[in-house]
C-alpha cells in the first residue's frame, strides 16, 4: 500500500500533464486546421481535408506507434527526443483533426444571413463574427468539444503503448504481483477527474444558455 499508490498517483499526474499539454496545444492548432479546410485557396484547402480523413480515418494507437519509430526507421532529421514527446505529439495532431471539424460544424450551423445583416448595419465581417457569430459559435459547438475533452482523459492511457509510464501502466506492474485493487484504484481516478470535467462542462453550458441555438 505504501509504494502502490504513491505509483499510482505518479502514473495518473503524468496522465493529467498529457492531457493538458494536448489542449493547450490541439486547440489553437485546430482552428489553424479549420482556416486552412475552410479557405478559398485550393491547394491548402484540399491539404487541409485530406489531413484531417487521415488522422480520423486512423487509430489513435497506430499514429502514436508512427511518431515514435518510423522517424528514425526512415533516418529522418527530426524525431521524438522521448516516449513522452512522441506521445504528445501523437496526441496533439489526432485531437487537433477532431477539434478542426468541430469548429467548421459550428461556424457553418450560423445562418449566413446574421452576416448579412451585421454587414447591413455597417460592421465589417470580422466584426460580425467577433461580436455577433462568435459566441454562437461557441455556445454550439461546447457539448462536442466536452465530449471530446473527456474522451481524451482516458485516450492518455494509451500512452503506454510506446513505454510512457501512466497509471494503468503503473497498476498493471502490481496486477502482475498479485495485486487485483491497483486497477480498480486506476478506475477511480479516471472516474474523479471525468466527472469533475462533466460538472464544468454543464456549468459552462448553463452560463451560455441565454444564447439561442
Amino acid at each position: 500500500m505504501n509504494v502502490v499508490f504513491p505509483s499510482l498517483l505518479d502514473g495518473f499526474l503524468l496522465n493529467i500533464r498529457l492531457f493538458v499539454m494536448t489542449l493547450l496545444l490541439s486547440i489553437p492548432l485546430g482552428l489553424v486546421i479549420m482556416f486552412g479546410s475552410m479557405t478559398r485557396v485550393l491547394p491548402i484547402r484540399w491539404l487541409s481535408r485530406l489531413f484531417v480523413w487521415v488522422i480520423r480515418g486512423t487509430p489513435l494507437m497506430l499514429q502514436l506507434i508512427v511518431v515514435m519509430y518510423v522517424p528514425g526507421l526512415m533516418r529522418w532529421p527530426i524525431q521524438a527526443k522521448s516516449r513522452m514527446g512522441a506521445a504528445l505529439a501523437a496526441f496533439v495532431i489526432n485531437y487537433a483533426a477532431y477539434f478542426s471539424e468541430i469548429y467548421r460544424g459550428g461556424i457553418e450551423s450560423v445562418s449566413v444571413g446574421q452576416y448579412e445583416a451585421g454587414q447591413v448595419l455597417g460592421m465589417t465581417r470580422p466584426q460580425v463574427f467577433f461580436k455577433v457569430v462568435l459566441l454562437q459559435v461557441v455556445k454550439r459547438v461546447t457539448p462536442a468539444m466536452s465530449n471530446e475533452v473527456i474522451t481524451l482523459v482516458k485516450d492518455t492511457s494509451l500512452a503506454r503503448i510506446i513505454g510512457v509510464t501512466e497509471i494503468i501502466m503503473s497498476a498493471d506492474r502490481f496486477t502482475k504481483q498479485g495485486l487485483i485493487w491497483p486497477l480498480f484504484a486506476t478506475g477511480l481516478f479516471f472516474l474523479v477527474f471525468s466527472g469533475l470535467l462533466t460538472i464544468l462542462f454543464r456549468y459552462t453550458e448553463d452560463r451560455m444558455a441565454f444564447f439561442r441555438a
